[in-house]
């Protein structure tokens, strides 16, 4: 089993930067693919970006069209932690934002997470 508690989710206005960091515990974080999803009012939770595990045999990130260049993904073995860089933030960013593992050590934008994180809240006002 793996627990994900996520951290770092605000109030900002749009034009701003914001860092969610999600901290793993349980099993091996470093044989884990990690990433984000997100979910807004009213909408289906979202993909938003995915890293390989750190042994992955070529290190792999990928994000959502809508995030792409505003966007990061870091993440600290040593620490198991995950970090979420948002930078130039819109209100259409605002959605609850989920730290999410993957069995594997890959994963790509159409896998399904095997866990989940409760959630931290993101509000970006115009």
């Amino acid at each position: 089993q793996v627990q994900l508690v996520e951290s770092g989710g605000g109030l900002v206005q749009a034009g701003d930067s914001l860092r969610l960091s999600c901290a793993a515990s349980g099993r091996t974080f470093s044989g884990y693919a990690m990433g984000w999803f997100r979910q807004a009012p009213g909408k289906e939770r979202e993909f938003v970006g995915v890293t390989s595990s750190s042994g992955y045999r070529r290190y792999y990130t990928s994000f959502a069209d809508s995030v792409t260049g505003r966007f990061t993904l870091s993440r600290d073995d040593a620490k198991n932690t995950v970090d979420l860089q948002m930078n130039s933030l819109k209100p259409e960013d605002t959605a609850i934002y989920y730290c999410t593992a993957y069995s594997g050590s890959y994963a790509s934008a159409t896998s399904w997470p095997d866990y989940w994180g409760q959630g931290t809240q993101v509000t970006v006002s115009s």
